[in-house]
């Protein structure tokens, strides 16, 4: 064995240990300043809302402030470029769910991030669940009135929160398990969409729980069923579409936290150990129950398990409805 060689081996292991000892007093030392914490959608939206009442708690936890910032636009590719772009440092993340992990990969052709290799899991965040709603005005009263609706020679129309998007895709899966047909009405965010909906405007929807509860419970919106296996803790009084006399599907939006590919592992579990633990504190679990939504928390090893099997789920539907959004 040459002397060369082993000086080289000598080196290489002693790069391999200070790489490993610097990540562990950076993570020892982690953060020593503010964390942004970057949200794809508009203030007041359900994923805005739990972001911020997580944040808030991870913050105090880290001993330092976890500033949230909106930058909302193009089905969440704004936020992933600039997540992506960041320095791997622990000091950006990034809500991200369906969209910009499972959807926008088989949606676009000409992507400008890879999810695989431009962003890195630290936790899942929280499910938000799915519920059919309709127009209080528009004579639809429960399922089999709305499949009848769907199934007329003149086609139907939805409220859509645009091309793929987790809402439109539940909508397509209820379609086809029936044989139904209606066009989708385009919106750009939902609470917009529910008040048309609302109004009569156009007679339904797939809609975030936590957004169309209020409307519900105040009158203004009829809850049809829920895309799921069992009933919602937060509307008990609605079927499932099986129970309520359609075909059995689930489809709910999730979102979860994601940082910069090479963000030091020391530092991604310590982020993922933060969130994990605010998910569990009472007072965090009862203002996101509160609001529609249900916590979940995961290691960084099971959110990529799990958006891995949402992207070959909902790329499968994609592919065989021959969906785009470009």
């Amino acid at each position: 064995m040459s002397t060369n060689f082993v000086r080289r081996a000598l080196l290489a292991a002693a790069l391999a240990g200070a790489a490993a000892l610097s990540a562990t007093v950076s993570a020892a030392d982690f953060p020593d300043h503010p964390i942004r914490w970057l949200v794809p959608f508009s203030a007041g939206g359900g994923s805005d809302i739990a972001t911020r009442i997580v944040a808030k708690h991870v913050g105090e936890s880290l001993g330092q402030a976890v500033v949230v910032e909106n930058r909302p636009g193009a089905a969440t590719i704004v936020a992933a470029q600039e997540t992506a772009r960041a320095a791997p440092d622990g000091y950006t993340l990034m809500t991200a769910g369906m969209s910009t992990l499972a959807l926008n990969p088989w949606l676009y052709k000409n992507l400008p991030y890879d999810p695989a290799k431009n962003l890195t899991p630290v936790s899942t965040l929280v499910a938000l669940p799915i519920v059919l709603v309709v127009s209080p005005d528009s004579g639809l009263a429960d399922l089999p009135a709305v499949m009848a609706y769907l199934r007329s020679p003149t086609p139907g129309s939805y409220a859509s929160l645009g091309v793929g998007s987790p809402h439109h895709l539940a909508m397509e899966l209820f379609l086809e398990s029936f044989g139904g047909q209606a066009t989708a009405i385009p919106y750009k965010g939902t609470p917009p969409a529910l008040q048309d909906v609302a109004s009569g405007v156009v007679p339904m929807m797939m809609a975030d729980l936590a957004a169309a509860r209020p409307l519900i419970q105040a009158g203004k919106l009829r809850a049809i069923a829920v895309p799921s296996a069992q009933r919602s803790a937060q509307l008990p009084d609605v079927p499932t579409f099986a129970e309520a006399g359609g075909h059995t599907f689930e489809a709910a939006a999730w979102q979860g936290v994601v940082a910069p590919a090479g963000t030091p592992a020391p530092i991604v579990e310590k982020l993922s150990r933060a969130i994990v633990a605010a998910l569990r504190s009472p007072d965090v679990v009862k203002q996101l129950t509160l609001q529609g939504m249900e916590p979940t928390g995961s290691t960084p090893q099971a959110f990529a398990a799990y958006a891995g099997d949402e992207y070959k789920r909902w790329g499968a539907v994609i592919r065989h409805k021959g969906i785009s959004a470009e």
